[in-house]
């Protein structure tokens, strides 16, 4: 009888389990949706944080917002209870934001001729802080830098330019990045 009940727990345990390297159509790496409510910008997204827990965070655009993980369980995987919160989002309205109307922005900074190390290991450190800044409150991310003849620029894909650039006026006042020449908005040419 032991080994009768041994074979059916087991039996269970694997028609149960997930294979890790196995993922759904819908099991991207990050998610971002969008919904405009009144006149403020509402975000909510979910990407992986490792093979077994994702992270949900949602908000106003412009602001920290809230976050929560959801993890795999002995018996559900957590990209199926992530998929329900997607489909929930998407009946509430929520949609992936227009191509069409995302800005670029850029920092930039006066340096001598074609920079140091040194700057080069700032604008490092200032994309990581941005990064963080942006995808943190729901504006967008670091596309990138350069570095030469005079300037050095870190550019942003951000869904709300005057937003953007308050937030991260505000966050680079008083640090050591708070001395750029001009936040400007780019041609998405």
């Amino acid at each position: 009888m032991k080994n009768y009940i041994l074979t059916i727990l087991t039996l269970t345990f694997f028609a149960c389990s997930t294979n890790n390297k196995s993922t759904t159509e819908n099991s991207n790496s990050m998610h971002k949706l969008y919904k405009l409510i009144g006149n403020q910008l509402h975000y909510w997204e979910t990407w992986d944080k490792d093979e077994k827990t994702a992270i949900v965070h949602w908000g106003i655009v412009g602001q920290r917002g809230q976050s929560k993980e959801i993890k795999s369980q002995l018996f559900s995987n957590f990209r199926k209870a992530v998929q329900k919160e997607i489909d929930k989002k998407l009946k509430e309205g929520y949609a992936e934001f227009d191509e069409e109307k995302i800005a670029y922005l850029e920092i930039e900074y006066k340096i001598d001729g074609f920079g140091t190390e040194q700057d080069l290991d700032k604008r490092h450190r200032l994309e990581e802080s941005l990064n963080e800044l942006l995808g943190w409150t729901g504006l967008g991310h670091v596309d990138g830098g350069s570095i030469g003849s005079g300037t050095m620029e870190v550019g942003c894909v951000v869904v709300d330019l005057v937003v953007a650039k308050k937030v991260i006026e505000d966050n680079l006042k008083g640090t050591e990045f708070g001395d750029y020449s001009r936040i400007y908005q780019i041609d998405n040419e």
